[in-house]
């Protein structure tokens, strides 16, 4: 398994800007399809955005399309969620999660390996 450690987490203002980041560790990080999910408190924990090997396709959750951007950078072994146009409702725990499987990945039971977390908060 690859270790994930998430980073840039905060809180912000709605309409504001963060920049989340994920370094991975151990195996090679260039086989594993990435992907953001986050967990708002008495909620379930829900896809946010998935990133192919090669950073060839990239998916988001209905609610961030248009305003998250997920890329890769696989020189560094990092995966970045940049995140505009914040919204109250957007706060919550966010996760970097990689996943083996050969296609994307869009369920939590899909993805092996977990970061810790980074708490995201967005001020009306």
């Amino acid at each position: 398994q690859v270790q994930l450690v998430e980073s840039g987490g905060g809180l912000v203002q709605a309409g504001g800007s963060l920049r989340l980041s994920c370094a991975a560790s151990g195996r090679t990080f260039s086989v594993y399809n990435m992907g953001w999910f986050r967990q708002a408190p008495g909620k379930e924990r829900e896809f946010v955005a998935a990133i192919s090997r090669s950073s060839g396709g990239t998916y988001y959750a209905d609610s961030v399309k248009g305003r998250f951007t997920i890329s890769r950078d696989n020189a560094k072994n990092m995966v970045y969620l940049q995140m505009n146009s914040l919204k109250p409702e957007d706060t919550a725990v966010y996760y970097c999660a990689a996943t083996p499987l050969l296609r994307i990945g869009f369920r939590r039971n899909e993805y092996e390996s977990w970061g810790q977390g980074t708490q995201v908060t967005v001020s009306s």
